[in-house]
């Protein structure tokens, strides 16, 4: 199996120059744990049935991460509105119609995000959608010359350059990773938002994204328990649902929430608070997405906490170098989705983001699905490299290579979606 495998590429201990601390590949290294119970709530009462998970323990354990790790989020603007900027029915040869949505935070409209979204030309009635967050700009999903260039908002210079830097990235920079003539041809929608249209990736204080719009009188950045930039843009995700479900060319009831590194984070955490996201997808996702955190292996809480402190909430560094003090880990985060499907996929030289630990998530997850009388993880050792699980409510798999989110993944990632959505 691929066990052995991973175990050789594990054996490996380097230096990492984040306050010396010594960064360990080797699964031998890894320290003794015990995860959090799932099915026992907070009280020591054992979860057997459906009501008891939905009613009682998942609430409780939406609460720990909330509070925790990623943030409260504030409800939805009351001034929430869109606005389509643009249609064309007639690209991609004529086999999509691309859209342009403007999701408005603000009455006065100055705080907003675009949805760049492709819908297939050939279908009958609405069609279900994949939906995810894009690092560098719509503008770089596809060479389309008439999408409109997002606005690229960056960590200032040194040199006193502002955020904003026009024309920063190419027209299609980032094709490869969205294959849209692919999921159009299978019979999906594809929409996308830049990232940085909610909030800027890097750290500032929370004043140069969508925080400052909730913060009560005299609030200068948020509380100890309220939302990081992942919970931010996965409030933005939540919100780009609600224009969704207004759309009559989406199946609203088939939106799939997919994501790659940061991003699948983001996809994971989008899934747990937003239930009308049908799938979740996460694609190399990591420390904070799919792996263990008490694995301590690859990327650990000390080293997302040094390197992006930023993305969780305040109350999450204070287990830097304390995984074994978390009240939560995260296979409880992919039980959040259940009954509905996730996948989670890993590359096998992405030590960084430990697939073992991702693979391990979904498995401990499935005994929420037994409640529901589905299976979630259909094996129980992690399979051969390029082998996917698909069989279950929690699909995976090990792509060789490295990290990144290729045609394979997307592939993988159709062939679920056909098994649940269609």
């Amino acid at each position: 199996m691929i066990k052995g495998f991973l175990i050789a590429c594990f054996s490996l201990t380097i230096l990492l120059p984040v306050k010396g601390q010594e960064l360990n590949y080797d699964e031998s290294k890894i320290p003794p744990y015990t995860l959090p119970e799932l099915l026992v709530s907070e009280d020591g009462e054992k979860i057997t049935t459906e009501a008891q998970w939905i009613e009682k323990r998942r609430p409780e354990i939406l609460s720990l991460f909330e509070t925790q790790v990623y943030g409260k989020s504030p409800e939805h603007p009351k001034g929430l509105h869109f606005e389509v900027l643009s249609e064309d029915r007639y690209t991609i040869g004529n086999m999509a119609t691309r859209k342009e949505i403007a999701v408005y935070f603000t009455e006065d409209e100055k705080h907003f995000m675009t949805i760049l979204m492709y819908i297939p030309n050939k279908r009958n009635g609405s069609v279900p959608l994949f939906f995810g967050l894009n690092f560098k700009g719509n503008h770089t999903v596809n060479e389309d010359a008439n999408i409109t260039e997002s606005i690229t908002r960056m960590k200032p210079r040194k040199d006193g350059d502002g955020e904003v830097r026009p024309h920063m990235f190419k027209r299609g920079e980032a094709a490869s990773r969205w294959p849209v003539e692919m999921l159009i041809a299978n019979g999906y929608g594809l929409a996308t938002v830049y990232r940085g249209d909610i909030d800027p990736d890097y750290d500032d204080g929370f004043q140069n994204g969508v925080h400052p719009l909730f913060y009560k009188e005299g609030q200068a950045k948020p509380e100890s328990d309220e939302w990081g930039t992942l919970a931010a843009w996965a409030w933005g995700m939540s919100c780009a649902m609600d224009y969704f479900e207004t759309d009559e060319d989406i199946d609203a009831t088939k939106v799939a929430v997919v994501g790659h590194s940061r991003h699948g984070k983001t996809a994971l955490w989008a899934g747990a608070i937003d239930q009308r996201f049908a799938m979740a997808i996460s694609n190399d996702s990591g420390c904070g997405g799919a792996a263990l955190f008490r694995r301590r292996i690859g990327e650990t809480v000390n080293k997302i906490n040094s390197l992006f402190p930023h993305w969780f909430c305040e109350n999450f560094k204070q287990y830097n170098n304390k995984e074994d003090e978390l009240p939560v880990d995260q296979h409880q985060l992919i039980a959040l989705m259940a009954p509905r499907p996730v996948y989670i996929a890993s590359a096998v030289e992405d030590l960084w983001a430990g697939p073992k630990g991702e693979f391990l998530s979904g498995l401990y997850a499935s005994p929420v699905y037994q409640l529901f009388g589905l299976t979630g993880m259909t094996v129980d050792e992690m399979p051969e490299v390029d082998d996917p699980v698909t069989n279950g409510y929690i699909g995976y798999h090990v792509r060789t290579g490295n990290h990144d989110i290729k045609l394979y993944d997307w592939q993988q990632f159709v062939k679920f979606a056909d098994r649940h959505f269609k």
